[in-house]
Order: C-alpha cells, then structure tokens, then sequence
C-alpha cells in the first residue's frame, strides 16, 4: 500500500511539473501567461459576445462593439485563461442531454425534491406543439447547461391527470429554484409569462428569477450594516459591480452553495461616495471580495482564479467543502492508487487483472467501511467545534498560491482527460519497467511467467483449497489456558474418513512436548548414555525414516489400520492395541525395553512422575507398539494428554493420521490440560 501511495504522490509531481512546462512553452510561443490580463478593446466582437455568454449576462439589445466591451469590462478583468477557455468552450460541439420526464413520481423525485439546483422544464400539453420549438429548445439547452442549470420536457400525455391538476392545459416553460437561504428548503415553480419566444428572453427571465435570491445593497449604509453583522454565515463573497443584476454564474453558485457561502451583490451604480469601500479594502470595481473570519481575501489575483462558473466553484469548493467532495475526493485517490497495482504487479496478463479487481474490491469496501464512523461522528453535537477547526485550516491552506496553482492544474487536466489518462499509462509504465528490472536482479521466477503458466498454478491451489482445506491449528507450549474445542461434537457427527482429507501441514509436531522416561532408583542419564552409546544414534536413525517408510505405505493399508485404531478406546494400558502393524514398529521399543529395562518389570522400580509434564496422564505402556516404557526412552505427548513413544507417535502421525491414537482428539488442536489429582503416599502410581 506504501509502495502504491509513493508512486500516486510521485505522478501528482509530474503532473505539476508538467503543468509548468505547458505555460512555459505556451508563454515562449505566443509571449503571455494564462494570468496576464487582456485588454478588451483588443478582442473582437465575437470573442467579447463568447466571453459574455460564458459569464451569464445577456447583450442582446447591444448592437455595437463599444456596449459589448463595456458590459465586458463591467463584469471583471478578463485573463487570458478565460478567453483560452471560453473559445475552447464554444469550439467543442458537445451534445447536452435532457431529461424527459416519466410521470409525476419521476418529476417530484428529480425537480421538486431537489434543493440545490435550478431546473428548466418545457411542459407539452395533451395534442398541443411545444412552447419552444426543437431547434430553439436545443440552443437553450446548450446555453444555460454552462452555469448548471438543469432541463427536462415533460409531455403530459404521459400523466394528464398531474397536467390537470397543477393547470397545465396549454404548453409552456417552468422552472425550478430553491426558495430559502438554507440548505434542504423550499422549492418554488415559476411559470413563464413572456410572448416572445426567443432564447435570449427566456434566458433573461431566467437569470431574474435566479438573482432575485441574492441580497443585493444599494447604498453606503446598508453596505456597512451588512459588513458589521454577525449571523450564521462564516463565509461571504460580496460583488462589487456597475450592474444591473449580477452575472448568471454567480446567481447560479449561490443555488449551488446554499447553506455555505452567502452572496451578495452591491450595486456601486448611483453610489456618490464610495468612502466605505476604501475602508474596508475595496478601491476598484467590478471585485470579487471573499470575506472570512480569519480575514479579506481578493478573487481574481492569483493563478486560475477566472471570472467563470467553473474556476469560481472550485475555488469555493477547497474553501467550503461539503462532506460528499471530501468522499468523492477520496475515492478518486483510493482507485488511482489501487489501479497501480496493474503495473507494480509482475507476471503474466491475466495475474495482473486478478490482481487489480482483488485490490480494487479491497480498497473501495475499506473506504466505505471507514467513512461510515466518520459520518456518525459528524452527527454528534459536541463535535462543531473541530468541524469549525477544520473548515479554518482548509480557508487557510486554500488561499495561498501553491492551492491556486492546484486548483488550476486541476481544471486543466480535467477539461483534457485524454492528456491525464496518457500520462497515468506513462507513468505507470515506467514503474512496469523499473519493477520489472528489480526483479530480475532479484532473479524472481514469476516475471517471465505467462499467462498458461500462471492459470495452471491458480488451477492447482484452486483445487488443492476445495478438496484439501487447510486445517487451523496452534502452536504450543503448554502452559496457556485452553478452551474446549466447540467444533470436536460436530466433527464426531461427521463421517470420520470420506475422500475429503484435511491437508494439515506437520510443522507442528516439533512442538509437542518430549521427554526421558525415568525409574526411581535407575542410574542418571549420563550413565545410561555411557552405557548404551548407541541407544541415541538409533533413535535419531529412526526418525529419520519415519516420513520415508510412511510415504511409501499404500493408502489401503493406511484406511483399514485407521479403522482398527479407531474401535480401540483404550485408557493408558488398559489392553492390546489392534493396530501393532508394520506402521507401529514395535521393534524399535522392544530393543529399548531389553537394553534399559522396564519399570513395570521390576517390582522395586517406581516410574519418576516428577520429570512428567503436569498435563500429561499417567501412565506406562505405548499403545501403538503394545511395548512397556523402558527408562531413559523418548516419550512424547499429545494435547489430549496421552504419553506415547516418541518413534511410535512421529510415525503415526506423520502417515496422515492428526489424530490420538486413544481418544481420537486432533492432535493440533488444543484441549484444556488435565489435572490429576496428587496419590497419596501409600496409593500406587495410575
């Protein structure tokens, strides 16, 4: 995860990296930058009527270039990003969908319930034409889709009964807008009333209704009523402007952003003294003026900040997130960094795509799964102060320049997806290349893999996980408290040997205990050693051939010496084992019990219980070999607590039986350790 994070944060360098080398070219080859401001005398008509559409503000009763550029220059300084911008804007034939409406439930669910949008609905009577023609209708579309603004047709043959009851018995044009200052409000429908037809005075209409949402001031006064309040916003833009009503981008943000931001629009036309404004910083209009509580801060000076819908929302989105772009944000981030595994990821094609959908899965369900105590926690009341706390340090981080160049970078790379998804590949290539390099130095097999290879490796761990599942199991020693095992009444319901075998690794049969067999009375172990030098070297020969001789017994023999094994529930020397076959290998024991002697074959020879781990049961005879313990053999025991040779117990285990020979308890599985109770003096040992 570290590595696919490093590599995200190293392509977002190059990306900025590559943004300043675009400018640098293009102030090489055409001598200005994207923030150099543009004189407007110097545009043609037709560039200053695009930059007008782009803003929202109508110039259709302006027939002469001087009015034009004048409502240019009324409206704010033009850049030449802008200009780049809305040329490119109006270049791109780009077909804009409108929605049409199924009936009543599909009309409320998408105009009526929705609090933060404008919506423009052309509504067709019963056997009726359109209020505005296709061709027109089209064009309206395309115009007011570029400050957000929603459309849709609803034809009533569909649903006249809702026809008649909201009154549309004619064709006609609504349009939706949310009614109150705050977030989730009222929505109130307006009908239009015009008898011209056209796309300007529609738009006209519309742009009214939208700026009539906005506080606007008209005097000194009423502005410096308004600067000293003190109310439920934290964040205002105030406009400063020669205008009529403001731009259509702007009365379309304050929609956008209800409940957040406040816009206000301050009508400087028929101002005597501005006074005021020189106090409060304001010596030139149009400004866009930000007012925060950690202070003033001027839209339009640094880099990306354009007098546009799209660079003005995203400038109030770094400042006044919602929780829905900070989870949006993240999920773009969590699915960048996990589609770098494509690359990171080395071997053939396919093993590549298992991956990326593996790690896509992964990552979005950890998202999700970590953003919802975030959302519960934002629900509590006592936390209003960190979500304020949090709000600062956004204000503060996100009016600096290195944000205004982040913010520009973005706008750039977004408005060309094809340019940011080919450097991503490029990127991405190169972490192939230099992965790929690693490796081999490393000499890993897995990167000249192909893609047959790889499916008949995943074909055989596929099939080896769903006929032979791994068994869970855990480590000794001891002394740590066991609980019973729930799963052992299930297991004994079960039917005990089908074809489905547990493939249960045997790495943890050198953690059972073992220990020396010893008399009371018997000579020390450096004795014994001494007198049988041979005794060990044997019985680490014969270990060693236990996993030899095993492998090559059949499965047969192994089944039928399991079921006998099985019907002998005997307790420590109770009776004869039916399962002294060639698997037990009784020889061995026996040899031991001639050479060191047997316990129980002396009447004056107690076994020593102290050297016994505590819960192991007592007891003096191996089940599997039928032999006796002789003093100084290797015994081993099993977490049920029965003692069997060590040489005897390894065998048995090692051909495939994980089970007590005795009680049939796993022997990987733990079992709460029995504690006998302590003999008396003269009682014999158990």
């Amino acid at each position: 995860m570290w590595v696919k994070l490093c590599c995200l944060l190293l392509y977002f360098l190059a990306l900025f990296v590559l943004a300043r080398v675009f400018e640098a070219v293009a102030w090489y080859e055409s001598g200005f930058l994207a923030t150099q401001l543009v004189d407007p005398v110097a545009l043609s008509f037709r560039k200053l009527r695009t930059i007008l559409e782009c803003r929202g503000l109508g110039h259709s009763g302006l027939p002469e270039k001087k009015d034009v550029r004048e409502l240019v220059e009324k409206s704010g300084d033009l850049m030449e990003g802008e200009l780049y911008s809305a040329l490119k804007e109006e270049e791109a034939s780009e077909s804009v969908s409108s929605t049409n409406f199924s009936g009543e439930m599909h009309f409320y669910e998408l105009v009526e319930d929705t609090k933060d949008g404008i919506w423009l609905v052309q509504v067709i009577a019963n056997d009726r034409s359109p209020l505005v023609g296709k061709v027109h209708w089209e064009k309206m579309v395309k115009k007011v889709s570029r400050f957000g603004i929603r459309t849709g047709t609803f034809n009533c043959s569909s649903d006249p009964r809702y026809c008649k009851r909201r009154g549309w018995l004619k064709s006609t044009l609504i349009m939706s807008v949310p009614q109150t200052s705050t977030s989730k409000g009222k929505v109130m429908i307006k009908e239009y009333s015009g008898r011209r037809i056209e796309v300007e005075h529609i738009f006209k209409w519309i742009t009214a209704h939208a700026a009539s949402r906005i506080k606007t001031i008209y005097n000194s006064e009423h502005l410096k009523e308004e600067w000293n309040k003190s109310d439920q916003y934290r964040v205002k833009i105030y406009l400063f402007a020669n205008l009529d009503q403001p731009p259509a981008f702007f009365s379309a943000l304050s929609v956008k952003f209800t409940g957040r931001v406040e816009f206000i629009f301050v009508n400087v036309e028929n101002w005597d003294n501005k006074s005021y404004m020189a106090e409060i910083g304001v010596y030139k209009t149009p400004s866009y003026i930000l007012r925060t509580p950690e202070g003033i801060y001027r839209y339009g000076n640094n880099t990306g900040e354009f007098i546009s819908l799209r660079a003005m929302d995203s400038f109030l989105r770094s400042l006044q997130p919602e929780v829905n772009d900070l989870f949006v944000l993240s999920l773009v981030l969590v699915n960048l960094m996990a589609w770098m595994d494509l690359f990171i990821t080395q071997g053939a094609t396919i093993k590549r795509f298992v991956v990326l959908i593996s790690t896509l899965g992964t990552y979005n369900s950890l998202l999700i799964i970590s953003w919802l105590p975030v959302l519960g926690f934002l629900q509590l009341p006592y936390l209003d102060s960190f979500y304020e706390y949090s709000l600062k340090l956004f204000r503060y981080s996100n009016t600096t320049t290195l944000a205004s160049w982040v913010r520009a970078d973005w706008m750039f790379y977004s408005s060309h997806p094809a340019l940011f998804l080919s450097t991503y590949l490029g990127h991405g290539l190169l972490i192939d290349y230099f992965e790929k390099k690693r490796r081999r130095n490393n000499n890993t097999d897995e990167v000249n893999a192909n893609n047959l290879e790889w499916l008949s490796s995943l074909w055989d761990w596929y099939t080896s996980y769903l006929f032979h599942p791994i068994a869970s199991f855990q480590h000794f020693p001891f002394d740590s408290d066991w609980d019973e095992d729930p799963d052992l009444f299930l297991e004994r319901l079960a039917f005990p040997d089908l074809w489905l075998h547990p493939l249960i690794p045997t790495d943890y049969i050198k953690n059972l205990p073992m220990w020396r067999f010893k008399c009371l009375g018997t000579h020390s172990d450096e004795e014994m050693l001494e007198t049988f030098p041979d005794s060990e070297s044997d019985s680490d020969s014969e270990n060693k051939e236990v996993f030899s001789s095993d492998r090559e017994a059949s499965e047969d023999d192994e089944l039928s010496t399991f079921h006998r094994c099985s019907e002998a529930e005997h307790r420590c020397g109770a009776g004869p084992c039916p399962c002294a076959s060639k698997y037990c290998h009784p020889e061995p024991c026996a040899r031991k019990a001639r050479s060191y002697g047997s316990c129980s074959s002396a009447g004056d020879m107690e076994p020593d219980w102290s050297a016994w781990p505590p819960e192991m049961l007592h007891c003096t005879e191996c089940v599997v070999c039928l032999e006796n313990f002789a003093s100084g053999c290797l015994l081993m025991g099993l977490p049920c607590g029965h003692v069997f040779h060590q040489n005897c117990i390894v065998m048995w285990l090692a051909g495939g039986r994980h089970c007590c020979p005795v009680c049939r308890w796993a022997s990987y599985k733990k079992k709460q350790p029995y504690t006998h109770p302590q003999p008396l003096s003269s009682d014999p040992p158990s």
